[in-house]
């Protein structure tokens, strides 16, 4: 039966590609004579509010209020996206009343989430929404396809959201100068960037984009993952037949997937051979069993027939009728050489033809490590990749680059001024964290609370010694939690593939002694006895039930799980033995079928490995970890989180089992929980800087890519942001963050430095009035609002600064752009008048008070350091308010003694005189200032002036510039 309502309402939103417009008015101009004109009141409102799952009026509305609320630049309304006031402005705009309102949205809540995070260079506007709806073939494909597999439609137009801030970004395909973009895109570790890619390639090729090069990995296993993902899903059937008949068997036989079990239905299909239907075809020049082999067949799919021989291939009359090439090929010396050679004999028409080059995993290989201090003359050196990937750019002018990665330190360190390498100078976006992704987060509680750490995290060791045999119970136990979990409906199962990863070194001899280990171990564990079963009742009881998600199937007792154990263990054991190695020096080594996730039915193996597990390697079902691999890189470390990723169905099952304290070097211990604690802090701090610095202010950037790298921070002194060879380009100078809290910790430890310090501190000293005051109040924000006394006094700004710059450190670079800020405060509108000092006094009876080069007597706080020469936090929660609200970063405290405290340019100063062992008092009180640490904390003022300017002044060091010198990255470090 046809279905009026949802065709008329179809034929109104496709009239508003611009925008919400009257609803009524155009139902009314496009609806039938006989059709009533409020067709958007009375039997639409109630078709809403009771809407089936799968209601195509539904959907309709759902993907449409979506897309009108996350829509970033609409010239239709002044309010932001994600808000109720956007959604307002729609609701205006249609002409709805307030009971539609209600019921909509109650059925299509407002998506609230954020969106993706953009820095960028002033850009010409040529993709505008009606652009790139006038010719969205393969899109339109891509969106079917992705709602099919269930996709929400917030996640949907999220990915057209940020897939369209990349295309448009990019150089007109059809613009008579060549102009060639470089750019970065950041996600999460495991969290769908190649949807972005597929999305990006899909309104890149529809845009006029006809040759795409995709980067994709180091080895042919991820190569062919990437190409299958795009065969799939943008590709298409037709395009991969490319004409075969589907029923006609003989003929199949040369085609790709055809052992594939999800070939051809899960497949993308277009209806028809997509030249066919008006558009353009798609051809692959490589296939899934076959990287880029540089056969005659491979130059002559790379000429372009033109329909006007007298035009340029990109022109309009040209470009929209040729057909788009892709290729998915490996990052390897001999393919890309094949590759660069075929395309030096296409000839004059490389200068014509739109390419786009995706390089996946951009920090791999991409970038350039070589050292410049030993180029001779200035000329650069290049390593092979990042020569060939410059060659490339070269040969094709026309050629965007968008590099993609989880970890983008070492891209936003390469030198800025170098024309023919790979730095984003165009635009740096940052993909949103996806729901339902499992990330740093969901294992580390930032704030402290210590859930995720308690549900997912447990030590490698416990007070019974080595917990691998735990860890392999709680393999067995989650894959017959998974399988009572399919029995009983759960819309994610059944669970295809079920892994657990061992991963503790990078050396092959030690991944087969460890392999041996977790053999003899399975045959030890007595699975089908009662001791098996007694541990599994055990463990189910005090970990997995515990935790279990309340909204999942769940078994009243071990005796109900126990036949699923019995499966699960067949199915481990399946093959003879239940480990698999994962490692080698040839691409044979990693030829294994259980390895490829996608041609094997079912995968319920334990993997043990190393590096060849820690990048792009997708260990599907993983729901167990133990993991114990310790590096001194942060990007490094990060790519190692496997367990990272998407658990439906499965999420509360997910274990990690890793190393809280190894071995590193000779002398120093790493707590490897901690060290990823603190690069989810790095991550974050970028990610928050990003997010900072992306607003446009009239009209502009604030900062452009070239000036980001100064932004990445480094919460560990021993785990730095990336390997040293990647990190010769980019000084840190300056950090201005008034109203924000800074708090250093890299003081020095000899006695000498600390005495010098301290002398330094006396004009700070001598200021101190010797009476305390009461500092607290109900209505402090950032912190608490408990009462605490102190001893206050007030210097001027260029006292304090004589003060700072006197100051030694273990690590000048950590506070030396803070200080660079305060230095050039006065002329860049940032002003201080003066610093409020505040030194806390502990009231406890245990306290310990000492006078410090005659000061009146102060309270010595404990601390201690925890890694090398830092400290770990200094100040104490309680303190934090009175400061920040000093310093303009609160409002109104109703706090008199507080607020009797506040004026305009002033700053506030937290000094903690700090201890690290019991102090030697003298008789007269005094303390040796060797044995005091003059720890403090601050808050710059926030002026009125500061408006939205920058809050960040640096220096990127870029060759471009003669008076730029490569910083040599470990003379900071030490």
């Amino acid at each position: 039966m046809t279905d009026h309502l949802f065709n008329l309402h179809g034929d109104v939103l496709a009239a508003m590609r611009r925008g919400p417009k009257p609803f009524a008015k155009l139902a009314f101009a496009l609806s039938d004579a006989d059709e009533p004109a409020d067709t958007h009141t009375g039997h639409f409102r109630d078709r809403i509010a009771g809407a089936a799952p799968g209601d195509e009026l539904a959907a309709l509305w759902h993907r449409t209020l979506t897309a009108w609320d996350l829509a970033e630049g609409a010239d239709w309304s002044a309010s932001p996206p994600r808000t109720d006031a956007r959604r307002t402005d729609v609701y205006d705009r249609l002409g709805f009343g307030a009971g539609l309102r209600e019921v909509l949205d109650r059925a299509v809540p407002v998506f609230k989430e954020p969106g993706a995070t953009v820095i960028s260079r002033e850009f010409t506007s040529w993709y505008s929404r009606d652009a790139a709806a006038a010719r969205a073939f393969y899109w339109n494909s891509y969106e079917r396809m992705l709602r099919r597999k269930g996709w929400s439609d917030a996640a949907v137009t999220s990915l057209d959201e940020a897939s369209h801030a990349v295309v448009e970004r990019l150089a007109d395909p059809t613009r008579a100068e060549a102009y060639g973009a470089r750019g970065l895109v950041v996600g999460y570790v495991q969290s769908g960037k190649t949807a972005n890619f597929t999305g990006v390639t899909a309104k890149a090729v529809d845009a006029g984009y006809r040759l795409v090069i995709v980067l994709g990995g180091t080895l042919n296993l991820l190569r062919g993952q990437t190409q299958r993902r795009l065969d799939m899903e943008l590709v298409g059937r037709e395009n991969i037949l490319r004409g075969v008949d589907p029923s006609d068997t003989e003929a199949l036989i040369d085609v790709d997937y055809q052992d594939d079990e999800d070939w051809p239905e899960k497949f993308v299909s277009h209806g028809a051979r997509p030249s066919s239907l008006g558009f353009f075809d798609i051809e692959r020049l490589t296939t899934r069993s076959n990287d880029y082999l540089g056969l005659q067949s491979g130059i002559r799919a790379l000429e372009f027939e033109k329909q006007d021989r007298t035009r340029p291939l990109h022109d309009p009359a040209n470009l929209h009728h040729a057909a788009a090439r892709v290729m998915v090929v490996k990052k390897n010396k001999s393919v890309l050489a094949k590759l660069i050679k075929d395309l030096k004999k296409i000839g004059p028409i490389l200068s014509e033809i739109p390419a786009l080059i995706i390089d996946d995993e951009s920090d791999q290989a991409s970038v350039n490590t070589t050292d410049p201090k030993k180029w001779e003359d200035g000329k650069v050196v290049r390593k092979a990749i990042n020569g060939q990937i410059s060659q490339l750019l070269g040969l094709l002018p026309r050629a965007q680059y968008v590099g993609y990665t989880a970890t983008p330190f070492a891209n936003v360190f390469v030198d800025p001024g170098d024309e023919e390498d790979i730095f984003p100078r165009d635009f740096l976006i940052s993909l949103p964290r996806p729901t339902g992704y499992m990330g740093v987060q969901d294992f580390h509680d930032l704030d402290g609370d210590g859930t995720a750490e308690e549900t997912h995290v447990r030590g490698v060791y416990d007070d019974t010694g080595d917990r691998l045999q735990e860890a392999l119970d709680a393999f067995v136990l989650t894959g017959a939690l998974k399988l009572h979990r399919a029995d009983r409906g759960v819309p994610e199962g059944p669970f295809r593939h079920h892994t657990m990863l061992v991963h503790e070194s990078i050396r092959m001899a030690e991944h087969a002694a460890l392999a041996l280990r977790v053999n003899s171990m399975w045959h030890r564990s007595a699975y089908t006895g009662p001791e098996g079963h007694a541990r599994l009742a055990a463990l189910l009881e005090k970990d997995f039930q515990r935790y279990a998600d309340p909204g999942l199937p769940a078994p009243a007792s071990y005796d109900e799980l126990k036949p699923y154990v019995s499966r699960a263990r067949q199915l481990i054991n399946s093959g003879g033995e239940p480990v698999i190695v994962v490692n080698g020096d040839t691409e044979r080594d990693y030829e294994q079928p259980e390895l490829d996730f996608d041609r094997t039915p079912h995968v319920w193996k334990i993997l043990v490995g190393g590096t060849k597990l820690s990048r792009g390697f997708t260990v599907e079902g993983l729901t167990v970890t133990y993991y114990r691999r310790t590096t001194q890189q942060a990007d490094t470390l990060m790519q190692m989180g496997r367990w990272f990723g998407f658990r439906p169905g499965y999420r509360d099952l997910v274990r990690l089992y890793i190393g809280r304290e190894e071995a590193l070097g000779r002398s120093k211990t790493v707590d490897l929980y901690e060290a990823f604690e603190a690069i989810c802090r790095d991550e974050e701090t970028f990610r928050a800087q990003l997010a900072r610095y992306a607003p446009l202010v009239d009209g502009r950037p604030q900062v452009t890519p070239a000036q980001i790298p100064p932004l990445v921070s480094q919460h560990l002194p021993w785990l730095k942001p990336s390997s040293r060879n990647k990190m010769f380009n980019a000084e840190l100078v300056e950090i201005r963050s008034p109203g924000q809290w800074v708090e250093p910790t890299a003081y020095p430890t000899e006695a000498a430095d600390l005495r010098h310090n301290a002398e330094a501190w006396r004009p700070v000293l001598d200021a101190l009035d010797p009476t305390p005051v009461t500092l607290g109040g109900s209505s402090l924000a950032h912190g608490h609002a408990d009462s605490y006394e102190a001893v206050l006094g007030s210097v001027g700004h260029d006292t304090l600064l004589g003060v700072l710059c006197d100051l030694r450190w273990s690590a000048p670079a950590q506070f030396s752009p803070h200080l660079e800020s305060l230095v050039t405060a006065a002329e860049t509108g940032h002003a201080v008048d003066d610093w409020l000092v505040i030194v806390p006094r502990q009231t406890s009876a245990r306290r310990v008070e000492a006078s410090i080069l005659g000061s009146r007597p102060l309270s010595l706080a404990s601390r201690t350091r925890r890694r090398g020469d830092l400290f770990g936090a200094i100040s104490e929660p309680k303190h934090r308010g009175a400061a920040l609200r000093v310093a303009g970063a609160l409002g109104d405290t109703k706090d008199a003694s507080i607020e009797s405290l506040v004026r305009k340019r002033r700053g506030a100063l937290v000094l903690y005189p700090l201890v690290e062992k019991e102090p030697l008092i003298s008789p007269a009180g005094a303390v040796d200032p060797g044995d005091v640490v003059m720890a403090f904390c601050l808050v710059a003022p926030v002026s009125p002036g500061s408006g939205g300017r920058s809050l960040v002044r640096f220096r990127a060091v870029d060759s471009s510039r003669g008076d730029s010198a490569v910083i040599d990255r470990a003379e900071v470090e030490e």
